[in-house]
């Protein structure tokens, strides 16, 4: 008796601590998984009309739920056929979105194909061209008064309410369409690509360029394959186009710098190729040395096709070499900081080197972002040191220390050089900032210097050489480089740019690539790296 007495108490404590941690580590409930809300247009939602047979159209936003995990995170397809940027919101289909927003869940935006339509007449559905503020009073064929605003406006609109509510919006360029000339696919459906892509830029949100990634995979398939996914017209896919755009969605989001979704695909979303991947350099010729390139969009913007008419100087590197005596592979990606590339891109880069290669870095210009913003969380630490700061990440949803932009400067040039590769750190180039008659100088020109010759390591004062360029030639010649108001270059400025890259090699005390510069490179002036700042202490 006494036995069973003891195994019913053993029994209720058991359930007692099973209650209590029940109570201390409740289970996760579906209303507390993160939603990830898809808005757009026919392209991404369209119902299956039973009539057609085989010959169904079909939205990206069908298939693409499959790739995440819904233990993780829930999808939620609320596109609408016929809808553009304006009618989503007008009819109430954004509001009905809004209030189902939380702290954590995620929007794609994805708008564009019927925005061109007519306004206050027809289908009444189009909004006016452009990202300004431009607006048009019209009667609606109800009867009610509308003030209609820009393409751009309504983007805006989508950020802002998604970021009061604690999300994270993420902007998409319009879904390719079949129309072909000369050989290749329509990229962008007029001008809304590059709109979609500047409000991202104004708002400082990410933007996946679905056009491109599609379009560039379409241009190898051939019209006559590609035309096999829209059996009906021009714009509708098919189930198996759908689940192509979805994968390549799939592919832009794991690209996306810091990739916030990532953790929430699932095996099959796990598998897919990262779209930087897809088209990022590899060694033409593994057998021969590689000279390794990374950095942010002023090295490499986009997938290096002049996107927006905005080239990094990485590309424009190449002529410079003998490359059939070395590899010269450009491995930089936009919107990176020092932090996030050595985070998320570097483990790759690194496992690819091998003794024998260089590395060319050159970092700076998103490390003075926002520690943990919900938009981009991609800075660093002013300096050179060893402070640190713990924070949550907003965008992995993970615990982080964030560490000096120094500090992940010398982890990459420490294991670069650990697998004996030599190093070379360049300043980031200079931005079209004036300060009276000189070109303004940043403090990280100066923690460059010091993470490269802490580590005796090369440095290249690329910035110094650039900015004395600018000041030479004058404000409206230096204005004529840019393809924005003061960062990003035109191919003009990113060739002038690659040039004085190779003036800072052959500027070195001992040129560690002197016997791989092509004919081309010789008729480069040397720039002479000493200076009352910056000495040559750090050309080893």
């Amino acid at each position: 008796m006494r036995i069973r007495w003891i195994g019913y108490s053993l029994a209720l404590a058991f359930c007692c601590l099973a209650v209590s941690a029940q109570t201390q580590n409740p289970p996760v409930t579906f209303s507390q998984i993160p939603k990830l809300f898809i808005v757009g247009d026919s392209t991404a939602h369209v119902s299956p009309a039973p009539s057609l047979g085989d010959k169904q159209r079909v939205g990206w936003g069908s298939p693409f739920a499959a790739y995440f995990d819904p233990a993780k995170i829930r999808v939620v397809n609320a596109a609408a056929a016929g809808r553009s940027s304006r009618t989503f919101i007008t009819e109430g289909k954004w509001d009905a979105v809004v209030q189902q927003l939380h702290s954590g869940d995620f929007v794609l935006v994805n708008f564009g194909h019927n925005d061109p339509g007519e306004i206050g007449t027809g289908k009444d559905r189009g909004s006016l061209p452009g990202v300004g503020d431009e607006t048009r009073e019209i009667t609606r064929p109800d009867g009610a008064h509308e003030t209609v605003h820009t393409f751009g406006w309504y983007l805006r609109r989508y950020v802002a309410d998604t970021r009061a509510n604690g999300a994270t919006p993420i902007l998409i360029s319009v879904t390719p369409r079949n129309i072909w000339s000369d050989g290749k696919v329509e990229m962008g459906l007029g001008h809304f690509r590059e709109w979609a892509s500047e409000v991202a830029r104004q708002e400082n949100v990410d933007y996946l360029d679905l056009t491109a990634i599609v379009a560039r995979q379409y241009d190898k398939m051939g019209e006559q394959k590609v035309s096999g996914f829209f059996p009906l017209d021009h714009t509708h896919t098919d189930a198996a186009g759908a689940e192509f755009n979805a994968r390549s969605v799939v592919a832009g989001l794991k690209s996306l710098p810091d990739a916030p979704l990532t953790s929430y695909l699932s095996a099959k979303g796990g598998a897919v190729v990262p779209a930087a991947e897809m088209w990022m350099a590899l060694p033409a010729s593994p057998g021969l040395p590689t000279l390794w390139i990374i950095g942010d969009s002023t090295v490499r913007n986009g997938q290096g096709d002049g996107a927006n008419g905005q080239w990094g100087w990485g590309d424009e590197v190449a002529p410079y070499f003998k490359t059939q005596k070395i590899n010269v592979v450009n491995r930089a990606l936009g919107g990176t900081s020092s932090r996030t590339f050595y985070r998320f891109l570097w483990p790759d880069d690194l496992r690819m080197m091998h003794r024998g290669d260089f590395l060319l870095m050159q970092f700076g210009h998103n490390d003075s972002g926002p520690l943990d913003d919900q938009a981009r969380a991609r800075g660093t630490l002013p300096g050179n040191g060893p402070e640190t700061r713990d924070i949550d990440n907003p965008i992995t949803r993970k615990h982080e220390t964030v560490h000096t932009y120094g500090w992940y400067l010398r982890q990459m040039i420490d294991q670069a050089r650990a697998k004996g590769v030599t190093v070379i750190v360049c300043s980031l180039i200079p931005r079209k900032i004036w300060d009276g008659n000189r070109i303004h100088r940043e403090p990280y020109v100066e923690w460059a210097h010091d993470a490269a010759n802490d580590e005796h390591v090369f440095f290249i004062n690329l910035n110094e050489i650039i900015a004395e360029k600018y000041e030479r030639i004058g404000r409206e010649a230096a204005a004529a480089l840019f393809a924005d108001p003061h960062t990003h270059t035109n191919l003009a400025g990113a060739q002038l740019n690659a040039k004085c890259v190779i003036a800072g090699l052959k500027g070195l005390k001992h040129d560690p690539l002197k016997k791989y510069l092509s004919e081309q490179a010789q008729s480069v002036q040397r720039f002479q790296q000493g200076s009352a700042h910056f000495g040559t202490s750090s050309d080893r």
